[in-house]
């Protein structure tokens, strides 16, 4: 079996992708678009020596666009074969690439707009087209349930915990009369992650694909972190200020919600307009509404005590441009949520433009920012950004707050791994920056007298 890494890989975090070769079969877990700046999205291409048209089948982890955003340009170029997921990763998927392939085909006509006049028109990485065959290839599979994938190849998903619908995959592989266990973590979930399951775990394999985001360090206790945003958010009420809040829409923003509508309910402050400043989030909300059966006890705890449906009074959907440019009226205290996460496009462009000058402003940081990425510049105090072309003083008091993560920090990873190190598998370090994956891998080798293996994008692993 040669498992070949075509993305988060190299001290890259985006563009997670696998290519697995296996009793004459291509599957590939994963199909992520490379995020962050200009040097990250440059990649963005058809993974090396893959012909879409032959590839078996897709197996997802998960559906953020770094784990999904190539499924289109794979179906755009041939590939037409089975899609198996999780239910929920499928409805979040679809509106997670419906949304993706709209801003290709903005930048694209944005690009062909300021180019040359006998310049050719630029090509969009994928169209809205290319995502409408999404569902009907999309097969859903049960947590841990093995489905046949190809012959001798089976596959079985367990809770990951990162996000609604998240899962570890264990691919199993019969060849030559042997069988192969491989594991590919994905993204695996802090245990005090509100709203969602806690991961489950392995318990054998040959080979485990592991990422390693947060391999170096571990977050700040959850418990301090929410202390803090409630400080902030009370600090934000008294002054009349605004908050800003760069989400990812499936997850963030469905979390940080349930944090201030939670601080609404127990009343710890009066409660004050918070608006929801992005359709695509607004859809996935009402995802999380469908799966109920997803849902940690705590939150079906606070449901019985009221907290859902979320008050109208206060709680806000903007979903048109004209509602969106209208916050930019609304007076203080107010928090606007929008994306996209790492502040590279969508809507909160358009706050921070008009915002980040402003001292009552708060931005609160509570996702990963990749390298390049405006919110980047602003977790490393840049005194000032750019935006739209324009120069903007960042006079606002940002606010980094590790603590929301969804991936699990350095502890929890080695806790997820441990239940798999009595079976002493090859461990392969992915999904992390240098710094993440060396530390992780100086940890698992002294813990557990493993030598992990760090790869390159583009390396082949044979099993």
């Amino acid at each position: 079996m040669k498992i070949k890494l075509v993305g988060a890989s190299g001290g890259e975090v985006t563009g997670s992708s696998y290519v697995i070769r296996a009793n004459g079969a291509t599957v590939l877990v994963d199909a992520g678009m490379f995020q962050g700046g200009r040097q990250s999205e440059a990649k963005n291409k058809l993974p090396a020596g893959v012909r879409p048209e032959t590839i078996d089948a897709i197996l997802l982890t998960h559906g953020h666009l770094d784990h999904t955003g190539r499924v289109p340009l794979l179906i755009k170029h041939g590939f037409q074969g089975p899609i198996y997921a999780t239910p929920a990763t499928i409805d979040l998927g679809e509106i997670i690439l419906k949304d993706s392939a709209r801003l290709q085909q903005q930048d694209a006509e944005r690009k062909t707009r300021k180019a040359k006049l006998d310049a050719p028109a630029v090509e969009p990485l994928y169209e809205p087209q290319d995502v409408d065959s999404f569902r009907k290839q999309a097969h859903p599979i049960l947590l841990n349930k093995p489905v046949k994938i190809a012959e001798g190849i089976t596959a079985r998903w367990i809770e990951a915990g990162h996000m609604l619908g998240s899962g570890s995959i264990e691919l199993t592989v019969e060849e030559d009369g042997r069988k192969k266990v491989v594991v590919f973590s994905g993204d695996i979930g802090p245990t005090t992650l509100p709203l969602l399951k806690q991961f489950d775990t392995f318990k054998q394999a040959d080979a485990v694909f592991m990422e390693s985001t947060y391999g170096d360090r571990d977050h700040r206790p959850y418990s301090e972190t929410l202390a803090e945003f409630e400080r902030i958010v009370k600090d934000v009420y008294k002054s009349k200020g605004k908050i800003l809040i760069p989400t990812f829409a499936i997850g963030r923003s469905q979390q940080m919600l349930y944090h201030i509508s939670v601080m609404f309910l127990r009343k710890d402050i009066p409660g004050f307009p918070v608006f929801l400043d992005s359709p695509m989030a607004i859809q996935a909300s009402k995802v999380y509404v469908k799966y109920a059966e997803l849902h940690d006890e705590e939150l079906v705890a606070w449901k019985k005590r009221g907290l859902l449906p979320l008050n109208p009074e206060f709680f806000q959907a903007s979903t048109t441009p004209a509602q969106s440019k209208r916050l930019n009226d609304i007076e203080g205290p107010c928090a606007i949520l929008a994306g996209a996460g790492m502040c590279t496009a969508g809507r909160i462009l358009h706050h921070l433009r008009f915002n980040l000058s402003n001292p009552r402003t708060h931005v609160l940081i509570v996702g990963y920012q990749g390298y390049g990425s405006l919110g980047r510049k602003l977790v490393e105090k840049e005194k000032s950004v750019k935006i739209f072309g324009e120069t903007i003083p960042v006079k606002a008091k940002i606010h980094t707050l590790n603590g929301f993560s969804g991936h699990a920090g350095q502890t929890e990873l080695l806790k997820w791994f441990s239940a798999l190190a009595p079976s002493k598998p090859r461990v392969i370090l992915t999904h992390g920056e240098d710094k993440g994956r060396n530390a992780l891998a100086k940890l698992i080798k002294s813990k557990f007298q493993l030598t992990p293996t760090l790869p390159n994008q583009g390396d082949v692993i044979e099993i």
